[in-house]
């Protein structure tokens, strides 16, 4: 049998295992990844790591591993006959005209827009009896569309903008700086900028964050100190402030700074982990002043959302899980003094503010509710929404006129309307033309009962008419984390993936934020096992109901999801016929070693913490947890070489592991994207080439033989 032969300097030895699913024919020759064990011993435990050496980015070893790996499963991916009608169907869907709400600084108004498939949003802006022209083009950066416009700020009054571009995907970013009429850059570009927003002080410059250059890889090696630097125009980068963040007792691994609409108040966040932070505030209209503690310690999520004078309103979850807003004067800040504005409700709050009102957002299991406040705290009306979903918006400048809001569910693609705030009023916009009828399609929401019988809602969308015989092919989404609520939201390619008779279901799991602070707590540290336990339970509600059945459920989720997934397939590798883990954290043991990552332990812990935090990491840890001899379903892995969010060791190593240990014929490949990172700013093109192999694997290895149009015909297998 042929083998794949590399280089005589690499590690890597070839053998011939040969895997033939009994539904096809593709034959692999998986890469035999060389072991090479580190023992680690943690509280007299000792656990052995045979792939370690995956872990070095910058090895000529790891490249020749990726390069391998990837020959073997795209040469699996090339053969599946309907791979290149997903492709096409997937661009001709994609194919249509998206435009963003406009947004007005300085002499122009601006707006997002994509022709398309073009790879990014192009920035486009109209002035007064001036034609609608091209401002930044974030297409023409690369060649390959690599590279992204992350994020752009304007001055005060409009005249140079500061924006931020992502190479590769990296979390890394460079902030350029140009004058908005000539569109001349004004200085040298700021690099090395990470987890950043960018807030000017006037026009005199601008407040940003990051960490000092780590020693070793860029991607994976550890960032811990986070500082918020000012950046005065003008002056080299060398010279920028440290605002705050230069010393010992100062340093977090997230430090972020914003003014108040009106220039008098710094406000800085610094926090050790992805929940929880301290809130400072430094009055600039007084010269040489201090920073004042709002909150000093990590027991709450509290940000300054605006100010009239001294009033400053404070969104907090403190003693409020579902999060409310309150007042205080900016002499005496302290929780003790904070008075109710908008107190909490049974339901989760994220407000928005523009044309001198708040709009309280509220999740009603999943569903969007806003309701429309004064600066006094007296609600003007509840705003009757377009349908059943999810709305963004209602931001915007203190004296606008006018609003904008976006409303979306699973089935219904994303449409713009213009708000007046006095009358309550709101008119369409914007709305797609796209060549996908939402009306042959529904969402409904049911609950199902967890393990421990508490009760999880879940929206299932699917064509309308759709027989409960346990052989529809369906994808279970999840991602229960870090507060993160997952609301009804349209996507192309789940439009296309229902075209083809499929069922796309979402629940909502504990660990997100879907019911507050309390949801988040219980799928955290010691009770992971829930946000587990409520994903099996919603793949077996499914089963149960007769959506789909084992052999035709696919699992998918990405990051923390991506460890969802690999902890679910680990679990409960019968339940399944597809595992699609993404940009996964998958070894629970050295998550915390690697960039940002340690700031995850409000999430997970970590097994430094204690003899029984390390015994629970390592129980579902997907990494240490695939056992020899166990028939896995059939697994992608998909990564990037560039995430230095999550690096890619965590999906190297979890893949070596599946093909060591893999009993019978599902196959188990690793797609990794070279020169792309966690997933933002990724080029259209190669997004549409990913959901086709996703697609094409989860169908193919459900035994789908043909596609047929899927506009008019239904799948067989």
């Amino acid at each position: 049998m042929k083998k794949l032969i590399l280089s005589a300097f690499t590690i890597l030895l070839f053998a011939a295992c040969k895997n033939e699913s009994p539904k096809n024919n593709i034959e692999l020759n998986y890469p035999e990844t060389t072991k090479q064990p580190v023992v680690d011993n943690y509280f007299d435990t000792e656990v052995t790591d045979n792939y370690r050496w995956l872990e070095d980015d910058r090895s000529k070893e790891t490249e020749n591993w990726v390069k391998a790996e990837n020959e073997v499963t795209f040469n699996y991916l090339d053969k599946i006959p309907y791979r290149a009608q997903l492709k096409e169907r997937l661009s001709e869907l994609w194919n249509y005209e998206k435009v963003g709400v406009p947004f007005e600084e300085g002499d122009y108004t601006y707006f997002y827009k994509n022709n398309g498939l073009q790879n990014h949003y192009v920035l486009y802006r109209k002035g007064k009896e001036k034609e609608e022209e091209v401002f930044l083009d974030p297409n023409t950066f690369a060649e390959d569309g690599t590279t992204s416009m992350s994020s752009v700020s304007f001055s005060k009054d409009g005249k140079t903008v500061a924006y931020a571009i992502s190479e590769g995907g990296s979390d890394w970013r460079k902030i350029i700086v140009m004058d908005v009429e000539s569109k001349e850059i004004k200085e040298d570009t700021l690099v090395d900028v990470k987890f950043s927003g960018i807030s000017w002080k006037g026009n005199e410059g601008f407040y940003y964050s990051s960490y000092d250059k780590p020693k070793g890889s860029e991607l994976s090696a550890k960032t811990d100190q986070h500082k918020l630097y000012y950046h005065k125009l003008g002056t080299s980068q060398k010279t920028d402030e440290v605002i705050f963040g230069a010393t010992p007792e100062e340093k977090h691994r997230y430090v972020g700074g914003y003014l108040t609409d009106d220039d008098r108040y710094l406000v800085v966040t610094a926090s050790t982990s992805t929940s929880g932070n301290k809130l400072f505030i430094k009055d600039l209209s007084q010269p040489n002043s201090s920073f004042v503690t709002v909150v000093g310690n990590f027991d709450s999520d509290t940000y300054v959302a605006d100010n009239k004078g001294t009033k400053l309103y404070l969104v907090t979850n403190l003693n409020a899980p579902n999060q409310k807003i309150v007042t205080v004067d900016a002499s005496n800040p302290t929780p003790e003094n904070w008075k109710d504005f908008i107190p909490e409700t049974e339901n989760v709050l994220s407000p928005s503010k523009g044309a001198g009102y708040f709009f309280a957002e509220y999740m009603v299991d999943a569903v969007s509710k806003v309701f429309q406040y004064d600066y006094d705290g007296n609600l003007i009306r509840e705003i009757d929404l377009p349908g059943v979903g999810s709305v963004s918006g209602f931001g915007g400048k203190k004296e606008a006129e006018e609003l904008y809001f976006s409303f979306t569910n699973y089935n219904t693609p994303s449409s713009s309307y213009i708000f007046n705030p006095k009358e309550g009023t709101y008119k369409l916009y914007w709305k797609p033309n796209i060549s996908f009828n939402a009306d042959d399609y529904e969402s409904k929401q049911v609950f199902y009962n967890s393990k421990d019988g508490t009760k999880v809602p879940m929206i299932i969308t699917y064509r309308k008419g759709l027989e409960l015989n346990g052989k529809n092919p369906t994808i279970l989404y999840g991602y229960g984390g870090f507060n993160i609520s997952l609301t009804p939201n349209f996507s192309i390619a789940n439009a296309v993936w229902m075209e083809q008779g499929g069922v796309y279901a979402v629940p909502n799991l504990r660990g997100g934020g879907e019911y507050g602070k309390k949801w988040h707590v219980a799928g955290t540290k010691m009770q992971k096992q829930n946000v587990f336990d409520d994903f099996i339970a919603a793949a077996e509600y499914l089963i149960n109901n007769k959506y789909t059945s084992s052999d035709f459920l696919a699992i998918r989720g990405g990051s923390n999801g991506g460890l969802l997934v690999g902890a679910t397939m680990t679990q409960r590798p019968d339940l399944m016929k597809v595992a699609l883990p993404a940009v996964g954290v998958l070894d629970m043991l050295r998550y915390h070693t690697f960039t940002a990552g340690a700031g995850w332990a409000y999430d997970y812990g970590t097994a430094e913490d204690n003899k029984e935090m390390f015994e629970y990491l390592k129980g579902y840890s997907p990494v240490h947890n695939v056992k020899k001899g166990v028939e896995y379903p059939a697994t992608m892995v998909t990564t990037g070489d560039h995430d230095d969010r999550v690096v890619p060791a965590h999906s190297f190593k979890f893949a070596a592991e599946l093909q060591d240990k893999q009993q019978g014929n599902n196959p188990v490949l690793i797609r990794i994207e070279t020169n792309a990172g966690h997933g933002a700013g990724t080029p259209v093109a190669k997004t549409i080439e990913q959901y086709a192999d996703i697609f094409g694997f989860t169908l193919y290895n459900m035994g789908f033989e043909n596609l047929p149009n899927p506009k008019t015909e239904k799948i067989k297998p």
